[in-house]
């Protein structure tokens, strides 16, 4: 398998990602025995366990100015210092300063996260997802006929968070959100180099779905996925409570993971950038509150 390749919206360049576990994942995902590993442990929620516990252990905050130097983490933006963080998992979902993330103004919509992005105006018209024939599930992905009908035809945009990004997520637009709905599944992970293999895992694995009614772009579809170390996603908005555009809505411990957002028909228009990088098959990775698209 290739190097994950994608497009740096801010460089204007291709770059390729630094991959956590790189080999491990193309163990699991693409060796027979590894395989074996992957259904009777690795996607069990008891490994995914383990892991968060092992990142929620004092112990773990050694790992810290380690990972922070490989990956070439930028802890100016952090609210904290590193050595303020008691454990990985306080270092990995950490919060950043005031004004970090600015968040787009006027007539448009947000990226939810630090991500590498994929987006399509129709989703009638994604005709292949990292391979040629695996194409999304709409109706089991959302856990409802009803809403897959709904969105059969509006614009989506899926968000892969790395285990190297910003792990909090926020919201599109401003409305009023609805309580989570839990879907549960597996935690297999949502690497490309696992879904070039099996894209069902982000309709199979366990994940949250959020509704939110705005006043400018219909009910969104907020779709936070889970993956292999994410046995937990943490919400922590108030349902029912109205949000601004770019408020925060949760977080994932340690492990990468996906957000999907979901718009009706004729609601929004996707950034150029974004359709034109998914067109050519390569992510857009944009940060958490720039724009990623427009109002009709």
């Amino acid at each position: 398998m290739k190097g994950i390749q994608y497009y740096d919206r801010y460089r204007k360049t291709i770059a390729t990602e630094q991959v956590l576990g790189e080999g491990y994942l193309r163990f699991i995902y693409g060796n027979p025995l590894g395989k074996l590993a992957l259904h009777t442990l690795v996607k069990r929620a008891f490994f995914s366990r383990i892991l968060g516990r092992r990142m929620d252990a004092p112990s773990s905050k050694k790992a810290i100015a380690d990972f922070i130097r490989e990956y070439g983490i930028d802890m100016n933006e952090a609210l904290l210092p590193a050595e303020d963080y008691a454990t990985f998992n306080q270092f990995f979902y950490r919060r950043l300063k005031p004004g970090a993330r600015p968040v787009c103004t006027g007539t448009t919509v947000a990226f939810p996260a630090d991500a590498r992005h994929s987006g399509w105006q129709d989703a009638s018209a994604m005709e292949s997802v990292f391979v040629k024939g695996q194409q999304f599930d709409l109706p089991s992905l959302l856990g409802s006929a009803e809403l897959g009908e709904r969105y059969a035809r509006g614009s989506i945009v899926l968000s892969r968070l790395c285990p190297t990004d910003y792990h909090r997520y926020h919201f599109a637009a401003s409305g009023t959100p609805s309580p989570a709905l839990l879907i549960p599944g597996p935690l297999a992970s949502v690497s490309p180099y696992c879904l070039r293999k099996k894209l069902a895992w982000l309709w199979t694995n366990k994940r949250e779905l959020t509704l939110l009614d705005t006043p400018d772009c219909g009910t969104v579809a907020i779709l936070a996925v889970g993956a292999t170390g994410v046995g937990a996603i943490h919400q922590t908005y108030t349902p029912g409570q109205p949000v601004a555009k770019g408020d925060e809505q949760g977080y994932f411990a340690f492990g990468g993971s996906t957000i999907i957002t979901f718009f009706e028909p004729g609601r929004i228009r996707l950034a150029p950038d974004l359709l034109e990088q998914t067109s050519r098959c390569t992510e857009l990775y944009a940060r958490q509150g720039d724009c990623m698209g427009y109002l009709q």
